[in-house]
C-alpha cells in the first residue's frame, strides 16, 4: 500500500509539472521548424545560427545576445538574430549599385525577396529583429504579411530605395526601427500607425520632407539624414513624446517654443542644422527636460532663461556654435554669420515624386563608394607603404592621395549644406570647435591647479592631466616642457602644426597654451597641449579583456585597421610637414563608442633632430604599424622580438604552405567571422609592413 501512495505521488508531481509548463516552450510545427531551417541557409549560416540539428527543440535554445526565439502554441512569436556583418555608417561610401553586395553583405547570390517570401510564413511574428546581417536590397512590399507584427528591426543593414507605403499595413506595429542603412527618398505617411510609439529613421539618406508622423509616439529619431524642411507646427501635440533627435540634417526656420515645453519631452537633440532666429526668452520648459542640444545652428538673440541662468540643475545644455549674445559667448559666432546664412538658406520648394531617372541617379550617388574592406586595406596600406619609397619632390603630384577619396566618416549623408557655412563653422564637422589659445589661467582651472587626482601619467612628450574645460567638455592636457632656449625658435615654429593636427582617427588637437620663462635655470617654455578625451579605452584593452573583445569580430578589426592606416597616412602626406618617428604601439590606438580608431601618443611636437633621418623615422612607423597588424590577427599581446619573430614566420609559413596553418594563426575567437581570402590578404600586407628596417624590433631581410 505503501508503494502505491508513493507511485501515486510521483505521477500527481508529474501532472502537475505537465499542467504548469507554459504551452509557449513546446516543441514547434514541422512546418515552422523547416522554416527556421531555410532561413539559416538563406542567411548563408551566420554565426548565431550555427549548431542547429534535427534534433534542435528551438524553443529551448539556450539564452544568446546574438539569437532569441520564443514560441507560443508551437509557432515562433519572436525571432531576433543579430550578426557581425559592418553597417553602413562603418564602411566605405558605395561608389556604384555594382558595389552591392560587398565584403560587408551577404552575397551576390542572396535575394531579399526570396527571403522574405520565407519569413513571413512565420505568419505569427509578432517582434522580428534582423540586425547587422548585411542583407541588402529593396525592403520587399510582402512586409505586410506579418499581420501580427508588433516590433520591427531591420537596422545597420544595407536595405537601399524608398520605404514601401506597404508598411501602412502593420496596424499592430509599435516600435519600427529602420536606422543605419540606406534607404532615401520620402517617408511614407506613417499616421495610419496608430499604435506606434517608437520610431528610428537614423543614419540614412531620407528626405527632403519632414515625415507626417501619428501624435503618439513616444521617441522619434530621425538624426543624419537628407532632411531640409521646417520642424512641422503639429508637434505641439506630441504630448506623449519623450525624445526627439533630428541632428545632423539641414532643418530650415525656427525652433517653436512650445517643443520645450511638452509635457513629457526629455531629450531634445537639434544640433547640426540650419535652424535659424531668435529663440523666446521667457519661454518655458518642462520639467522633465533632462537634455538639449541646439548646438551648431544659426540662432541668435539671448538665451531663455529655463535652458540658461535658471534652468534645472538636471538639465544638460549645449548651445555652441550660433550667435547667441548670452551664456558662452566665446564658443559663438558673430551674428553676422548667422543672418549672412539665414538669407542663403531657405526652405525646399514642394515638388511631387522625383522622375525614375532622378532617383536613380541620387540612389547611384548614395550606394556609389562602397568597396570591399579587404581591398580598401590593401590599397590603403600599400598607398603609404609605396610612397615611404619615393623622392619628397615627386610627392606633390599625388597631394591628391587615394585615401582623399575615401569616406570612412560615421555617417554617410552628404553634406548638401557646406557651401552656406564659412570656415569657422566646418572645422566642427568632426564635433569640434575650431583650434583655441588657452589662457594658463584656463588650463589651471581646467585640470583643478593640476591635481594629483587628474593626474594620468607620463606620455611619450610630457605629463598627462584629465581635465574638464569651462564648456563641460571632458579633455586631456599634454604638459611638454622645453629645457634649451637655444631650440625655441624652431620649437614655436612646429605649434604651427597644432591646429591641423585634427582627423577621424587620431586623438585631436582642441588647442593649446605657451608660457615662455625668461630666468628660469631649466626650463625655456612650457606647452600645455589639449586633447580631445577617448573614453572607451585602447585597443589593446578590447583585445585582452574577454568581454570586449567578443564585440571584435573581423569585420569591426578590419574597420579599426583602415582606422589606423588612414591616421598614420594623415601624419605622414596630409600635415606639412609631416610627422614621423612616432612610436606606433597598440596601447595607443584608442577606440570610441563606435568603434571608431584614434591614434593617440603620436609626435605632436615633430623634434625631427632626435629622429635621424625622415625616411628612417617614415619606415620605422610603417615597421610598427605592422606589429600592431599583427596583434589585431593573431589576438596576442606580443612582449618581445622573439614573440614577433615567430607569429611572423608563422605567417609566412601559413601563406605559403597551407589553409589550415594560416587559420590556426589567426585569434580563435575570430572564427567563422572571415573569408580565407580576406585573412590572407591581410595575413600578405601584414608581412610586407614587418619586412621594415627598425631599431626597436629584430629586422627581417627584403
Amino acid at each position: 500500500m505503501k508503494n502505491f501512495w508513493v507511485f501515486f505521488y510521483f505521477l500527481f508531481l508529474v501532472l502537475i509539472l505537465v499542467l504548469l509548463t507554459p504551452i509557449s516552450i513546446g516543441q514547434l510545427t514541422p512546418s515552422e521548424t523547416r522554416i527556421l531551417f531555410q532561413v539559416q541557409k538563406l542567411l548563408e549560416y551566420p554565426a548565431a545560427l550555427q549548431g542547429w540539428t534535427n534534433w534542435t527543440n528551438f524553443c529551448y535554445l539556450p539564452p544568446s545576445p546574438s539569437l532569441k526565439i520564443v514560441c507560443s502554441h508551437r509557432h515562433v512569436t519572436e525571432l531576433t538574430v543579430i550578426g557581425n556583418n559592418t553597417s553602413p555608417s562603418h564602411s566605405p561610401k558605395p561608389a556604384s549599385w555594382n558595389s552591392i553586395p560587398s565584403q560587408q553583405t551577404l552575397s551576390e547570390g542572396f535575394s531579399i525577396d526570396a527571403f522574405f517570401t520565407v519569413l513571413t510564413k512565420l505568419s505569427n511574428l509578432q517582434v522580428l529583429s534582423l540586425v547587422s546581417l548585411g542583407l541588402w536590397g529593396h525592403l520587399p512590399a510582402k512586409i505586410n504579411r506579418f499581420w501580427s507584427l508588433q516590433v520591427l528591426n531591420i537596422s545597420k543593414n544595407f536595405f537601399f530605395g524608398e520605404i514601401p507605403a506597404s508598411i501602412f499595413p502593420l496596424k499592430n506595429i509599435t516600435s519600427l526601427v529602420l536606422a543605419d542603412n540606406l534607404f532615401n527618398g520620402s517617408v511614407p505617411d506613417l499616421k495610419p500607425l496608430t499604435f506606434l510609439q517608437e520610431l528610428n529613421l537614423g543614419n540614412n539618406h531620407l528626405g527632403p520632407a519632414f515625415p507626417s508622423l501619428g501624435n503618439n509616439l513616444v521617441s522619434v529619431i530621425l538624426r543624419n539624414n537628407s532632411l531640409k524642411s521646417e520642424i512641422p507646427s503639429k508637434f505641439i501635440q506630441f504630448d506623449k513624446l519623450q525624445k526627439f533627435d533630428i541632428s545632423y540634417n539641414n532643418i530650415v526656420g525656427p525652433i517653436t517654443s512650445s517643443l520645450f515645453s511638452l509635457p513629457s519631452i526629455q531629450y531634445l537633440n537639434l544640433a547640426e542644422n540650419q535652424l535659424s532666429g531668435a529663440l523666446t526668452v521667457n519661454m518655458t520648459c518642462s520639467d522633465m527636460l533632462q537634455f538639449v542640444d541646439i548646438s551648431h545652428n544659426l540662432l541668435t538673440g539671448k538665451l531663455p532663461s529655463c535652458i540658461g541662468t535658471k534652468k534645472s540643475s538636471n538639465l544638460t545644455v549645449l548651445y555652441t556654435w550660433n550667435c547667441l549674445s548670452s551664456g558662452q559667448i566665446n564658443y559663438q559666432n558673430p551674428s553676422s554669420h548667422c543672418k549672412k546664412e539665414a538669407l542663403a538658406v531657405k526652405p525646399p520648394i514642394q515638388r511631387h515624386k522625383l522622375l525614375p531617372s532622378m532617383k536613380l541617379d541620387l540612389t547611384l550617388g548614395i550606394i556609389g563608394g562602397i568597396v570591399g574592406i579587404t581591398v580598401l586595406l590593401a590599397v590603403l596600406v600599400l598607398v603609404i607603404w609605396w610612397k615611404s619609397k619615393v623622392n619628397r619632390a615627386a610627392d606633390n603630384k599625388f597631394e591628391g592621395s587615394f585615401a582623399d577619396k575615401i569616406s570612412l566618416q560615421g555617417s554617410l549623408r552628404p553634406n548638401n549644406g557646406a557651401r552656406h557655412v564659412c570656415r569657422t563653422v566646418r572645422l566642427p564637422a568632426l564635433g569640434l570647435p575650431p583650434h583655441q589659445i588657452f589662457t594658463l589661467e584656463e588650463i589651471e582651472d581646467a585640470t583643478n591647479n593640476f591635481d594629483p587626482s587628474n593626474f594620468k601619467g607620463e606620455g611619450s612628450q610630457g605629463q598627462l592631466y584629465n581635465g574638464c574645460l569651462r564648456d563641460g567638455s571632458v579633455v586631456l592636457v599634454n604638459c611638454v616642457k622645453l629645457k634649451q632656449k637655444n631650440m625655441l625658435p624652431s620649437f614655436m615654429q612646429q605649434m604651427a602644426v597644432l591646429p591641423k593636427l585634427r582627423h577621424r582617427h587620431l586623438v585631436s588637437v582642441l588647442g593649446h597654451c605657451i608660457v615662455t620663462y625668461q630666468d628660469h635655470p631649466n626650463t625655456a617654455a612650457s606647452v600645455f597641449i589639449v586633447l580631445e578625451k577617448i573614453s572607451s579605452g585602447s585597443l589593446r584593452d578590447h583585445l585582452t579583456d574577454w568581454r570586449k573583445k567578443e564585440i571584435l569580430k573581423w569585420p569591426e578589426r578590419l574597420a579599426i585597421t583602415i582606422g589606423v592606416a588612414r591616421g598614420v597616412q594623415f601624419l605622414h602626406r596630409e600635415v606639412a610637414p609631416g610627422i614621423f618617428g612616432n612610436s606606433f604601439k597598440i596601447e595607443n590606438i584608442l577606440l570610441d563608442e563606435s568603434l571608431n580608431a584614434k591614434i593617440g601618443g603620436y609626435n605632436i611636437l615633430n623634434a625631427s633632430e632626435n629622429l635621424g633621418s625622415i625616411e628612417n623615422a617614415e619606415k620605422e612607423d610603417i615597421y610598427l604599424l605592422g606589429v600592431i597588424l599583427l596583434e589585431i590577427f593573431t589576438g596576442r599581446h606580443i612582449t618581445s622580438a622573439s614573440e614577433l619573430e615567430n607569429l611572423k614566420l608563422e605567417l609566412e609559413r601559413g601563406l605559403s604552405e597551407s589553409v589550415s596553418v594560416l587559420r590556426s594563426a589567426a585569434d580563435p575567437s575570430l572564427q567563422g567571422t572571415y573569408t580565407y581570402e580576406s585573412i590572407r590578404t591581410t595575413a600578405q600586407i601584414t608581412i610586407d609592413c614587418l619586412c621594415r628596417e627598425s631599431s626597436s624590433w629584430t629586422t627581417c631581410n627584403p
